[in-house]
């Protein structure tokens, strides 16, 4: 789950900065998703972040996370299990916002949720710390090894 620092949403996205712009705060927040959870906050992106984001739903605070990300323009980014704590209908807006996110920049993705690495340029399938495989999605499906199986197991679910 992503970590929330107490303050505001706009504190969040831009992880305190003195003369942080709002314009690129609320940018960042549309570009990943987040315009329809900022049109119901009473404050917008001065509404109050406290204990964690406790108040926000575990899909909410990863947008929010997505957002400081493109606040702050890093050149390499990892992201583990970014679908983990998500219902399925929230995972399509994640989707989204991680394909946002990810745009111009190295990105490693963790996941055990397959479907969050579909579309990536080259997958590692790793066991007990060892590469055993690595293509594309398609390849490794094709090949049928433990992705495939693995795959196989999910798309039943």
């Amino acid at each position: 789950d992503p970590y929330l620092f107490t303050g505001t949403i706009a504190s969040n996205v831009s992880m305190n900065e003195e003369e942080a712009d709002r314009t690129r705060i609320m940018q960042a927040l549309e570009k990943v998703g987040a315009g329809p959870m900022l049109s119901r906050l009473e404050k917008g992106i001065d509404e109050p972040v406290v204990e964690k984001g406790a108040a926000f739903s575990s899909g909410e605070r990863q947008l929010i996370a997505f957002a400081r990300t493109l606040y702050s323009d890093p050149k390499i980014l990892i992201l583990d299990e970014a679908t983990s704590h998500i219902d399925t209908e929230t995972e399509e807006i994640i989707q989204h916002a991680m394909e946002v996110v990810k745009e111009g920049r190295t990105t490693f993705i963790i996941a055990h949720r397959l479907s969050t690495i579909q579309n990536a340029d080259q997958i590692l399938v790793l066991d007990q710390g060892r590469i055993i495989e690595h293509g594309k999605h398609e390849e490794l499906v094709a090949r049928g090894g433990v992705y495939a199986q693995m795959h196989e197991i999910q798309a039943k679910v």
